[in-house]
């Protein structure tokens, strides 16, 4: 970190780290970026081939502690007869990281398992087709540096319930493009739920201002572009 010539972060958040290790002149924030066009892809249909029957909301992550499930599966049970949550289910895509049996058995447990449909180690265009599909996504993370997740969500047009935990804030604006909620708050991120299943005018509205900021800002074309200039600024220095 010393020795380099300039640093490159995603976000202020981890700015704020590397000023502790380095000169604040040397940072410059790139914002991460995903594949826009990842929208236009073809893809299958996600709820025939995985026999949903129902609308779903959409977990998509490591199967680890950090990323918060134990959270979002209380959050389940709790509203999981609420008549808004009725028709809905969970869906939970992803690797596991060391939380696969204690997920499945706080499932069981909580009993909820007509309500969450866990799917692993699933094929890029499923995931795409996912996202699609869902009615939003759902990111309880304890921590993340800058998640790329939502992004790739908004490209979709969804938004996203999250935390407050470190770098995501720098994604995700509460009430703009999404809702956050204290870390650990499996309340008040069941209520954030309910209230997107509730008011499909405000879910619509953040979705599509996460599209924007994907669109203007968040996209690997962008990324690439600063990302050159970074680079032949240090080489003709």
């Amino acid at each position: 970190v010393n020795q380099s010539t300039k640093i490159s972060v995603a976000n202020e958040y981890e700015k704020k780290i590397f000023e502790t290790y380095s000169n604040s002149s040397k940072i410059v924030i790139i914002r991460n970026g995903i594949d826009f066009e990842i929208q236009n892809k073809s893809m299958n249909n996600f709820k025939k081939k995985y026999n949903i029957q129902n609308a779903f909301i959409l977990f998509l992550g490591r199967f680890h502690t950090v990323k918060g499930i134990d959270i979002l599966l209380k959050a389940i049970h709790l509203i999981q007869n609420n008549p808004l949550f009725l028709n809905t289910q969970l869906v939970i895509m992803g690797v596991d990281f060391g939380f696969e049996h204690k997920m499945f058995e706080m499932i069981k447990e909580l009993e909820i398992t007509d309500k969450v449909i866990v799917i692993k180690n699933p094929p890029r265009l499923d995931v795409l087709a996912a996202y699609k599909e869902s009615e939003f996504l759902v990111l309880p993370s304890r921590w993340e540096l800058s998640p790329l997740t939502p992004l790739e969500g908004f490209a979709f047009k969804k938004t996203v319930v999250s935390t407050t935990s470190h770098g995501i804030p720098y994604t995700i604006t509460h009430q703009k493009n999404g809702l956050l909620v204290e870390s650990e708050n499996f309340k008040e991120f069941a209520d954030a739920i309910i209230y997107l299943l509730k008011n499909n005018d405000k879910r619509d509205e953040y979705g599509l201002n996460g599209f924007n900021l994907v669109k203007e800002l968040c996209n690997s074309k962008i990324m690439s572009k600063k990302t050159l200039e970074l680079y032949e600024k240090v080489i003709n220095r």
